[in-house]
């Protein structure tokens, strides 16, 4: 199960990320724009993601992905940490970052990633 350190080291992994703080705990940024946020308590992270892909993974995994009524109506779905795998979250962080990502950003990782 994923840990706090192993969020954090694999947000910052991206590039162009940032850790700042948001809301009084660790947020990243990719550039200018948030895709991870920790909550006050460390073991949920919020995370960027569209309304789309949230409602299967909620659906599908319901006691890994969760919202709350604040978060009802933004892009971002909430992660129990000490239930997720590590390569899931990675692919979870990664997503998120590409939402908040520039185009520049994007083009620049693309380039950067081996031909599949």
């Amino acid at each position: 199960m994923a840990t706090l350190d192993e969020a954090r080291q694999l947000a910052l992994a991206l590039p162009e990320t940032s850790e700042r703080v948001s809301y009084g705990t660790p947020a990243f940024f990719a550039g200018k724009i948030l895709f991870a946020r920790l909550q006050d308590n460390f073991e949920i992270l919020a995370v960027k993601m569209p309304f789309d892909e949230r409602d299967v993974r909620m659906t599908s995994q319901p006691a890994l992905f969760f919202v709350t009524p604040h978060y009802l109506n933004w892009p971002m779905v909430l992660v129990h940490l000490e239930r997720i795998e590590t390569d899931e979250l990675a692919e979870i962080l990664t997503g998120a970052w590409r939402v908040a990502a520039t185009k520049r950003m994007l083009k620049a990782f693309e380039a950067d990633r081996p031909a599949s």
